[in-house]
């Protein structure tokens, strides 16, 4: 299977979604440069989400990738809610504010009413995190000829995701910034390095496999390639392009030599890396004590809005992969061409 004939792209060059820092404007300058763009659309309202494919297909015939979370809502655990916000409370009295009260901007998984709104799109490339919706609305995007990527993080996950119905499966490297797709498993040792990953899921599966993680160059792309990869995903190095929505304060902290990265469950309750910060030095980066996902991030919003308004991103995720070299504050177009000279 030609992965550039199935995607209908000319270059396999895929962006990763980022949810927060991105919105149609870097999947367009992708989709344009003969890539993959994707829209992150796990933090959108149906309306928003609707909006965003609307803006797209107005300005480009290109295809494009929607890229949905499918977890399982847990239930809310006022015990586990309650100890958080007190874990946080000398940092409520820091910054003079109150803990939340309510819930808004959870990560919610993909539904009915999602599949109902994009039923007349039939987005050409609908992704997943965190394995594969039911088989009934699994089975309802495939009926819309749309092709059907998901995340795998180990061996085991991919050889699930082939058996479920996925057409073709990313093997996201522990170098990798943003959420871990994990959902077999929420081992941290189980996450491997990218070349690795990609050698077990290549030999195993029978679908295509796309490469993420570490990827900042052309060499990088060329070496991937050559080690089975059908096409690559790339998302830290466009993280300063001109059409990307970073914040000035997550563009320091890319540029600053002296960040470093690492896993963390403080900000959502699933691991995910980013650059380091306050919180997640106080609390050394994983703690035991967070909600269940996607619950943890709540209690953090109004420290979060605090501290960015004084200039400070203690609160803040500052989602990031291991490898920043290819980052340029230049048009994503131009990273694209960077990533897959002609």
């Amino acid at each position: 299977m030609d992965i550039c004939e199935t995607l209908g792209i000319d270059i396999p060059i895929i962006q990763a979604p980022m949810a927060g820092v991105q919105n149609w404007e870097l999947a367009l300058a992708v989709s344009e440069a003969g890539g993959l763009g994707s829209i992150p659309c796990g933090m959108l309202s149906v309306d928003q989400i609707v909006s965003e494919v609307e803006s797209f297909t107005a300005r480009s015939t290109k295809p494009y990738n929607l890229n949905f979370f499918c977890h399982e809502m847990p239930g809310v655990d006022e015990s586990a809610l309650s100890a958080w916000k007190k874990t946080l409370a000398t940092y409520y009295d820091e910054f003079d504010v109150s803990p939340p009260e309510g819930m808004s901007g959870l990560r919610l998984p993909f539904d009915d009413k999602v599949a109902d709104a994009l039923e007349s799109f039939k987005p050409p490339v609908v992704s997943f995190h965190f394995g594969l919706p039911s088989p009934e609305l699994l089975e309802r995007v495939k009926s819309w000829g749309s092709v059907v990527l998901s995340t795998a993080t180990t061996v085991e996950e991919g050889s699930w995701l082939q058996a479920n119905g996925a057409d073709v499966v990313i093997a996201q490297g522990v170098e990798a910034g943003g959420h871990r797709g994990m959902f077999l498993t929420d081992d941290a040792d189980s996450q491997l390095p990218l070349v690795e990953l990609l050698s077990g899921l290549v030999a195993e599966l029978s679908i295509p496999v796309i490469a993420a993680g570490g990827i900042a160059s052309s060499a990088d792309v060329k070496a991937l390639l050559g080690q089975g990869a059908a096409a690559v995903q790339v998302g830290t190095s466009y993280l300063l392009c001109n059409e990307a929505k970073t914040s000035a304060l997550h563009r320091a902290a890319i540029k600053d030599e002296s960040s470093v990265t690492a896993l963390t469950n403080v900000f959502s309750g699933r691991l995910a890396r980013g650059i380091k910060n306050r919180v997640m030095n106080d609390l050394d980066c994983v703690f035991s004590g967070v909600p269940e996902f996607p619950y943890a991030s709540v209690a953090l919003g109004p420290l979060r809005t605090a501290a960015e308004g004084v200039g400070r991103s203690d609160f803040t995720p500052l989602w990031s992969g291991i490898v920043r070299s290819g980052c340029r504050e230049v048009s994503a177009k131009e990273i694209t061409r960077m990533l897959w000279p002609a």
